[in-house]
Parts: structure tokens; sequence; C-alpha cells
């Protein structure tokens, strides 16, 4: 691989030939090793806008990837607006006593209320009862309320510049409200729907999102996003076998713009 690759997360970059990893902490202090790379792969959030603004440097995931990703109420926003009807009905309101009542006004029991940011199953939770509704409301400045979808699996799809590469269903142990395998979620890769594949492929498109695991829902055949993660558990892919450094190997080749051309 031509070029030079700094990476703030080596874990996730083992097996990308020619990186040079530095901890986040360190950027200041090897500021030319970082102003002097093509890539600059898997910074920190607090890192982007430095990074990508004031050193013009091109970074992956992309800085769509974060902006997007960085909360549940961010990336929800954005399905609103390019993808409603792939979307749950979801109100997100400062919390206030009318807010609260607006809330129990607009769902009916049960619905799912979670916390802003938080990943792997932690901070959703099942809304079953008033009470269970006003405890979470209680804990949080911001309620985000979805509407309740009857599944007991959903599809993680894996995007990789615009390609989904791997995809899986995370199956709910018996009588478990969260699918995640972290969980206790079991996987299987088998009958992956196209349409979800087009679903994942076509947002990606639309707002320049180039990595991110996305956790989508079938129900009857339509299909709804739940969120996305850009640092997403990897865990199936590895027992699967399923390496993604080659993708993103393929895609930093492929993609020589200047950081300029991709804001």
């Amino acid at each position: 691989m031509t070029g030079r690759f700094v990476s703030f997360d080596p874990l996730r970059t083992l097996n990308i030939p020619g990186v040079i990893p530095i901890k986040p902490e360190h950027w200041l202090i090897h500021r030319d090793i970082v102003q002097a790379a093509d890539w600059i792969l898997f910074p920190e959030y607090w890192q982007v806008n430095a990074l990508v603004y004031g050193w013009k440097k091109k970074i992956f995931p992309s800085i769509s990837s974060f902006h997007i990703g960085h909360d549940k109420v961010e990336m929800t926003r954005v399905f609103q607006a390019v993808c409603p009807e792939n979307t749950p009905f979801t109100l997100i309101l400062a919390h206030t006593d009318t807010a609260v009542e607006q809330v129990t006004d607009a769902f009916c029991f049960p619905f799912v209320a979670k916390e802003v940011r938080n990943s792997m199953g932690q901070g959703v939770f099942l809304i079953q009862t008033q009470q269970d509704f006003l405890d979470y409301a209680r804990n949080n400045s911001v309620l985000y309320v979805q509407e309740y979808l009857p599944i007991s699996r959903d599809l993680r799809l894996v995007l990789v510049g615009n390609k989904v590469v791997a995809g899986y269903w995370r199956i709910a142990a018996p009588g478990q409200f969260h699918n995640n395998v972290s969980r206790g979620g079991s996987v299987s890769f088998e009958d992956i729907p196209e349409g979800a594949v087009r679903l994942v492929e076509s947002f990606a498109s639309e707002t320049g999102v180039n990595h991110a695991g996305f956790d989508v829902a079938d129900v009857d055949g339509h299909f709804y996003f739940l969120e996305f993660n850009i640092r997403f558990g990897t865990r199936a892919l590895v027992n699967r076998g399923i390496q993604l450094s080659p993708w993103i190997c393929s895609y930093l080749n492929e993609n020589g713009t200047t950081a300029q051309e991709l804001l």
C-alpha cells in the first residue's frame, strides 16, 4: 500500500500496512507525523474538527460519519430527513413536565426510550408502564422516545466505503428485549435481505457516511433504521473469519481526494 497512514485506534487498523499508530492524547506531540500523513484513521471525535478544518487532513471514517453518528439525536434527525418512511416514529424533547405529558399522550405502552449516547444495548429501555417512563425521564435531560417494533431479531449491516461488506442477524435470547451480541444475543449470517442492504448503501450515498455498523429492523418486509455506530463490535465478524482491513485498504487506495473536496 502506498502512502502514509496515522491511526489513532491501532486495534482497528492492525492489518492495514503502512500505519503509524499514535495515541490520541499525543497528537500534538507528533504533529509533524500527523500533518505529513495521507490519511488519518479512526481519530477520536474531539480531534475531528481540528484535523479536517484546521489541518485539512483526510480522515477515515468520514467527517459525515462522525458528525451524523455523534449521538442518537443527530443520526435520528438525519434519518427523519433523508428516509422518513424507514424511521420509527420518534419524539426527541427536552425534559420538561410538558414533554413528559406529550410523550404519554403520543405513545401507547409498550414503547422504547433511549439514552442519547450509548451503545451495545446499554441505555435502551422497554417502557411498559407509566412508572417505567417516569424512572427513565428522571435520569435523562433529553427524552428520546420511539415506537416499539414487534421484532425478536435485527440486522447488523457493516458498511465500508459505499458498500455493505458483511451482515448478520442479531437474535435475542429467549424472553429478552435486547438483540445485542454483548447482551447474550446469537447471530446468523443466513438470508440477509437485499432490500436492507440497498437501504444502507443508499443512505451512505446520500449522506457521505462511509464506515459504520448499521442496525436495521425488518417488520414484515419493511426496513427501519435503528441506529449506527462507527466503533461497533466485531466479535461476530472475527468468529466468522471476516476481516474489514482489506475493504478499508481498498477504499483508502481508491479515494485520493483532498480534505477540502470532502467538505
